[in-house]
């Protein structure tokens, strides 16, 4: 057959669900013609662990390991807004003690997360060294989290009315050593990766979500600002004490290409890393003294009715409505997941791009799996 035969022919492309560069079992079915993406349809549910109607058959408390368990790369942030959303549905509140310890986790989580999401990103991209760096800084707030509650990834740790473990003598210190050599590692990053010719090359110019689009599709966190919206849950609507602490919310800057492209999303979660910074050395400074289980109810039972409580995680706003009938167990939890919103708008902003800018796409969205299906 003639070569021009071929021309304009669609051909289907399945990328996943086990390919490297999708961040979790996900799979895109691309309609390409040539090197030109015409369509890009996500097939979602690989992982998808029944998490809604696992919660309706356990008490309040035997809910958060299955939160660990949605984005088990922020399990700190998700069993916070978990828990945050109970203690609403039951009117409790925490001492001070609490509320700092929650927020210096969640803040080490959120660094940990990002470093997962940029040294991945850099891979996917073909630069291997950041992975590396990325990694080892990782591991020591792993090492800090094994030290306070004996796990590395599902901490069990924001409990409804307290948290499961104080910190140990010397934690404070260690956390202090951390953040002091962690910040050089940041400006190191941004010399590697972030202002790198061929990085900026193969994301500054692709993946273009406008403010209008993101708005539209509810697109939260890190996506949402690096299209240029300044919204965080933390400044918008503070929880835990987050409105007594200084920090700056970063946005998206399209200093190489318009705003809202793969590169504005990757250097709004770096910057994001260095507010969190300020966000622990603030709490490490103010740690009051008390019990982190005085509040603890020994049998949680919620009164009858609704609550929901949303809270700003690493992927953006993750939301737990819950439903209470009066008994022992919630009657009904829905979440409402930033990852899912996020995977929702790629079908858009991926149109009419080439095959390997989905992959710069993909990990510029950094969605994990399991809290998108659950």
């Amino acid at each position: 057959m003639q070569i021009e035969a071929y021309a304009g022919e669609e051909m289907i492309l399945n990328m996943g669900p086990q390919h490297p560069s999708t961040h979790g079992v996900l799979r895109l079915e691309l309609e390409t013609d040539g090197e030109i993406v015409r369509k890009v349809t996500p097939h979602i549910g690989y992982l998808h662990r029944c998490f809604e109607k696992h919660a309706e058959n356990v008490d309040y408390p035997g809910v958060i390991p299955y939160t660990d368990r949605m984005d088990y790369v922020a399990s700190m942030n998700n069993s916070f807004g978990y828990a945050l959303a109970v203690e609403k549905l039951m009117g409790l509140g925490v001492n001070e003690r609490v509320k700092t310890l929650r927020i210096l986790m969640a803040e080490l989580n959120r660094i940990a997360s990002h470093l997962l999401s940029i040294g991945t990103y850099a891979m996917d991209i073909g630069s291997f060294t950041p992975f590396l760096h990325c990694f080892r800084e990782r591991e020591k707030i792993l090492d800090l989290f094994e030290w306070t509650c004996g796990a590395r990834l599902l901490y069990n740790y924001n409990w409804v009315g307290g948290v499961s473990h104080d910190i140990p003598e010397g934690f404070v210190e260690k956390a202090r050593e951390f953040l002091r050599q962690f910040e050089p590692v940041i400006a190191e990053m941004d010399e590697l990766l972030t202002y790198n010719k061929i990085f900026v090359e193969r994301t500054a110019r692709v993946g273009i979500l406008s403010e209008e689009l993101a708005l539209t599709y509810n697109v939260t966190g890190p996506n949402l600002r690096g299209s240029g919206v300044k919204w965080d849950l933390r400044k918008e609507e503070p929880y835990s004490g987050y409105e007594s602490y200084d920090f700056d919310v970063p946005v998206g800057l399209g200093k190489y290409g318009p705003l809202g492209s793969c590169w504005d999303r990757y250097y709004v979660r770096v910057r994001e890393m260095e507010q969190s910074v300020q966000l622990i050395r603030q709490a490490l400074d103010r740690l009051p003294e008390g019990d982190v289980h005085e509040k603890v109810p020994k049998k949680v039972k919620a009164p009858k009715g609704e609550a929901y409580g949303r809270s700003e995680t690493p992927r953006g706003e993750l939301g737990y409505y819950i439903v209470s009938d009066g008994g022992p167990n919630p009657y009904r939890v829905k979440v409402k997941s930033p990852c899912f919103t996020a995977l929702s708008v790629l079908p858009i902003i991926a149109k009419g791009e080439m095959v390997a800018d989905i992959i710069a796409m993909i990990g510029s969205i950094d969605v994990v799996m399991g809290e998108l299906d659950r």
